[in-house]
């Protein structure tokens, strides 16, 4: 199947035509051997619209900002190219000179930066090249003999990054390609510091790439001052959530929202689907309370937020990912990055007060494909951040309201009785059958999928694209 091949902006601010020829297969992109094999191994075979259009700019040696909605594999869009204008480095010596750092790429999680770190492991498993990843909340003595071992790919927080400079056991004269991953954070004030010590240490004579999912005018108009001529690729409307998502609205007073977020799971339930999501709070606090709160309620639940160390917030994740967690209440550590196929919903538990973290937490859900529900949970005290939200996105979000008998909704305090393109209240509310279309019976294979979960069979990973994760390298 031919990708549909969007237009793209060249470095003279002129744009090419769409008739730019289409990536069919990764073979098309005239890898490495070593490399298609890899990414065979992965069972993936035709590139994203982000890999397809970004993949041939960066081999080209071109710097690039790319937007494109999440779960749509951005990762792979920098890491095989990445790992392709390197191998000619690629060394089977021991020596640590032999493996100077030629590639960094920075990112604002500990668990983003995992991740990138496991699918560059994994793409490279065939070369002599090495790969590594640094974070803060650990230990740095295991971090420091592996960059003493010398890694041509380096993934790192930046603070842990300007640790390991300070202790002149990283050097970054030899970087050739720089990464921003995450780059409207990467480029938000609170980074700005730690990245320009960063950048200064790297040679002006680079290739730097910058991957996000939202990328505002203030951060595109910074972003121009590490950029040399840059093309820029976006495969869809910028600051949009995917179309895999289903976006919906409960107006909920704060003081219910923890009852309604049990009535929606409770709901779910009953229609055979998933219980598993990923609930987002604005505040550590808050979150560590809601997750004892809903265990009291019979669900299993686990927190993530930045006071747990990494090794809990591992140990936490990895019990989300096999099952034992249902719900895992989070902060916005886990909204950009965290990458769990087939995730059946989000719930903003608390609207984020940056609108376009609102995007990076429902793009949790929906991912390579998959259909996804997004459910946000409105005090009526956050209409502006509702409001932010919806101008951001350019578009409405539909406004539903909770179960009949459900004391947490009230119309007074619903923006419904003002907006003429909310629906009427509704006697058999809409997550009785959860944001499935109305005419559209569940195929078989949708039986099959809710099957499997059922009985704990785990689904093939869907071949739409190498997205994050992956196996470490051996």
């Amino acid at each position: 199947m031919t990708n549909t091949v969007p237009e793209i902006n060249s470095p003279t601010g002129a744009t090419e035509s769409s008739a730019t020829p289409a990536i069919i297969t990764f073979a098309d992109f005239g890898l490495d051997p070593k490399i298609q094999k890899a990414v065979s191994e992965q069972g993936y075979n035709t590139p994203t619209p982000i890999q397809a259009q970004s993949i041939p700019h960066v081999l080209a040696g071109s710097d690039l900002m790319g937007a494109a909605q999440t779960g749509t594999g951005k990762t792979a869009a920098f890491v095989l190219p990445i790992i392709q204008k390197i191998l000619r480095h690629a060394s089977s010596s021991a020596s640590p000179a032999r493996h100077p750092i030629r590639a960094l790429v920075l990112t604002p999680t500990r668990e983003l930066a995992v991740q990138v770190a496991e699918n560059a492991a994994s793409y490279s498993k065939y070369t002599d090249l090495r790969a590594a990843v640094v974070y803060g909340g650990v230990d740095m003595k295991e971090q420091v003999a592996t960059l003493r071992n010398g890694v041509e790919i380096l993934i790192a927080t930046p603070g842990r990054l300007l640790d390991h400079i300070g202790s002149k056991v990283a050097n970054l004269s030899q970087v050739e390609i720089l990464v921003l991953d995450e780059a409207d954070r990467m480029l938000d004030m609170g980074f700005l510091p730690d990245l320009q010590r960063i950048i200064d240490l790297i040679p002006a004579q680079r290739q730097t790439l910058l991957f996000s999912a939202t990328f505002s005018p203030e951060i595109k108009k910074l972003a121009q001052s590490y950029l040399r001529t840059p093309v820029t690729v976006e495969v869809a409307r910028q600051n949009a959530a995917a179309d895999t998502v289903k976006q919906v609205v409960h107006m909920v007073s704060s003081a219910d929202k923890q009852r309604a977020i049990v009535q929606v799971l409770e709901a779910r339930t009953r229609q055979g689907l998933s219980r598993q999501c990923i609930i987002f709070t604005n505040s550590r606090l808050g979150c560590a309370r809601l997750a004892r709160s809903l265990e009291r309620d019979g669900i299993k639940a686990g927190a993530i937020h930045g006071d747990k160390s990494q090794g809990e917030r591992t140990l936490t994740l990895d019990a989300f990912k096999s099952g034992v967690i249902e719900a895992l209440v989070a902060t916005d550590v886990a909204a950009r990055g965290l990458d769990i196929p087939s995730m059946p919903c989000v719930i903003n538990h608390e609207l984020p007060f940056n609108a376009e973290d609102f995007i990076h937490r429902i793009g949790r859900t929906g991912r390579a494909g998959s259909k996804g529900d997004a459910i946000a949970l409105v005090d009526a005290s956050e209409k502006r951040l509702l409001d932010d939200i919806e101008k951001l996105m350019k578009r409405k979000l539909d406004i539903q309201p909770l179960p009949e008998g459900n004391p947490s909704y009230s119309p007074a305090s619903s923006r419904n009785s003002s907006r003429s393109d909310a629906p009427a209240k509704m006697s058999d509310p809409f997550f009785y059958k959860p944001y499935e279309p109305s005419a559209a019976p569940q195929s078989s294979s949708s039986a099959t999928k809710t099957e499997e979960k059922k009985v704990g069979i785990t689904p093939a990973r869907p071949a739409v694209g190498a997205l994050l994760g992956g196996f470490k390298k051996k």
